[in-house]
């Protein structure tokens, strides 16, 4: 699996694969959305040419990078032969119109919940 990402998620997600040992997650952090990099995309798709690939991001769907990304990605990996838009699996909060729950316990148990996911050994759905 590759894991596209950006922003301080990525610290999170790596300190979990590496208490993990995990060897079969690839996190690929992506810092530049615009001019979005699709060189650099296409040259990591490349490099994981069997890879799931995710997009993870912490704030909810409807308000990080995700709906900015996924057409831009899914150009990417059309032009390297990696499928269409239903292949990037999504891996955040749901929408919603708050950036955060209100409630701290109840954010660190969505937290918990997004890293995991994202670092599953399982396809994701």
């Amino acid at each position: 699996m590759t894991t596209r990402i950006s922003k301080r998620i990525y610290y999170e997600l790596d300190e979990e694969r590496a208490k993990a040992e995990g060897k079969d997650v690839a996190l690929c952090r992506v810092e530049q959305l615009c001019p979005f990099p699709y060189d650099l995309i296409q040259r990591e798709l490349k490099r994981y040419p069997n890879a799931e690939i995710v997009w993870c991001q912490e704030e909810p769907m409807n308000m990080g990078a995700f709906s900015y990304i996924a057409p831009r990605l899914c150009t990417a990996m059309k032009s390297v032969g990696r499928g269409n838009m239903d292949d990037i699996k999504y891996v955040g909060r749901a929408p919603s119109a708050a950036t955060a729950t209100g409630f701290f316990q109840v954010h660190l148990k969505e937290q918990t919940e997004l890293v995991q996911k994202a670092l599953q050994q399982d396809p994701i759905n």
